[in-house]
This record gives C-alpha cells, structure tokens and sequence, in this order.
C-alpha cells in the first residue's frame, strides 16, 4: 500500500515536477496544433496511462497518418509513434533541459509526420521561457518520477471509479497540462432546474499548496456547496482557492485509501446537486 500511495510534496521534488510539467505543455501545444477543435477546449486534453502523459491519436500533419506523442515516465523520454509503425524517441534523462528536449523531439516528429510550429509560450505557470529556449528545468530524479507514477496512477484510478456509474453527461478522466492536473467533470440538473458542472480532479501540489490533494468545485458557482458536509472527515472546504479539498496525507493514512479518495469525490457531487 506504502508503494502505491506514496508520499508526495511538491516542495521535496519541485525540480523535477516542474520539468515534468513543462515537457507536458510540449504534448499539449501539439494536441492543441493537430487536434480536430472541440467545445470547451476538449481536444487540448491530455491522458494518463501506465506509461505516463500521452495525447490521443493526432492526425499527422502530412498526411501520412496517425500519430501519438508520449511523455514515457519508465523509459524517460519523449516520444512518438506513427501508425504505421515508426517511432521516434528523445531521451529526457539525464537532467536533460526542456530546449534540448523540445527541439530535439519536434525535430524528430518532423521527419517522422511532417511540421509541427507550435507556440512556444508556456502556458498557466508561473515562468515564461519559451519551451525550446528553457535551460532552467532540467531535472529528471528516476525515484521521484517513480514515486509520481505511483501517486498519479492510483488517483486516476480514483477518478474513474467516481465517474463510471454517472448516466449523465461527463467528461472523460483528462490529464491538463496547464495545471498538471487529472480532472473529470460529471452534469447533472439540480432540484431546480439548472445543469451544474461538478469537477473532481487531482493536483501534485505547487507553490501555493504543497501537498498534494484532491480537489472539487461546481460551476457555477454555489454558495451552498463551501458549507456542505464532506467525507471523510479531513475534507474541508478551502475559501482561498474556492475549491473542496483532501490532501494526500490524509488520503494515504486512512485504512483503506482508494475508498477514502471515492468517498470525497462522491460527497463533492452530492453537496453540489443534492442526489
């Protein structure tokens, strides 16, 4: 259980997060570039696999086919497959800087399917580099990306089980590299008539929060939901972000974890449509 619920503080590994995240804004420039347009941004989501970060198929940009580009948090590198059977990889490690690896990467998914001129410009973070000119993140420590993994994976795993038995409209579970979040969003009508939008997500923490946590929120925005009762008991309401919160300490101490996770994502969707 130790191993699948691993310690997570954004503080103890902040160098290698933040590279992580910036090597996701690469992935998402390129579903955001290829990416038939969806409502509400959908076609910019990413998604979390047992291998790591990775986009759905793209449409190559020469015609050639399907594409898929990947952050491989157990090979650490970056990569691309095409659908006929090509693939391209960069390695990310070790403490490679996110330039090297973009220009790198985007080099080599140019030949394999043709252009890609993205924007360089970060995105929803707190530094402004461009992408292909950051020398600053650099980090890549394989027990950190390993302790990510683990943590990223069960809360995943969280996510889909709250939203598997909603009949409505939902979201499917989507990785957000302006965040580094996970989020699934379930609809519903309240007793009043009006649709809300319930959004249950995971965060691996940042400057402002160092644990990491589950978090919800409703749209729009209720002033009911921040005095609602939430399970389990550590779940509090956080005035300051305007978001209910579970941390990951108190989420990985309880006896049963995954349990503990449903149950607040479950709580935040009936305090916000009072089912």
């Amino acid at each position: 259980m130790a191993a699948r619920w691993p310690e997570l503080i954004y503080s103890s590994w902040r160098p290698t997060c933040d590279t992580l995240h910036a090597h996701t804004q690469v992935l998402g420039k390129l579903a955001v570039l290829l990416a038939p347009a969806e409502p509400r941004l959908a076609h910019a989501a990413l998604r979390f696999t047992a291998r790591g970060w990775e986009s759905a198929p793209l449409p190559a940009p020469d015609g050639s086919g399907a594409i898929v580009a990947l952050l491989d948090l157990h090979t650490l590198q970056m990569r691309a497959e095409h659908s006929d059977g090509r693939t391209v990889a960069v390695p990310i490690a070790p403490d490679r800087p996110v330039g090297s690896v973009t220009r790198e990467f985007l080099a080599a998914l140019s030949h394999l399917a043709g252009p890609v001129p993205i924007s360089m410009l970060p995105q929803e973070v707190p530094w402004s580099v461009a992408l292909d000119e950051d020398e600053e993140h650099h980090s890549c420590d394989p027990a950190s990306v390993e302790r990510y993994m683990s943590a990223a994976s069960a809360a995943a795993l969280v996510l889909a089980e709250f939203r598997a038995p909603h009949e409505g409209r939902s979201t499917p579970v989507s990785a957000w590299w302006g965040h580094f979040d996970f989020s699934v969003s379930l609809f519903a009508t309240t007793g009043g008539g009006a649709e809300v939008e319930v959004a249950v997500g995971w965060w691996p923490g940042d400057e402002k929060h160092d644990d990491s946590a589950f978090y919800a929120y409703v749209s729009p925005a209720s002033e009911t939901f921040g005095l609602a009762r939430l399970q389990p008991a550590a779940a509090r309401w956080d005035a300051g972000l305007g978001e209910a919160l579970l941390d990951w300490e108190d989420v990985r101490s309880d006896a049963d974890p995954h349990a503990s996770a449903v149950s607040f994502a479950r709580s935040a969707y009936s305090a916000a449509t009072g089912a």
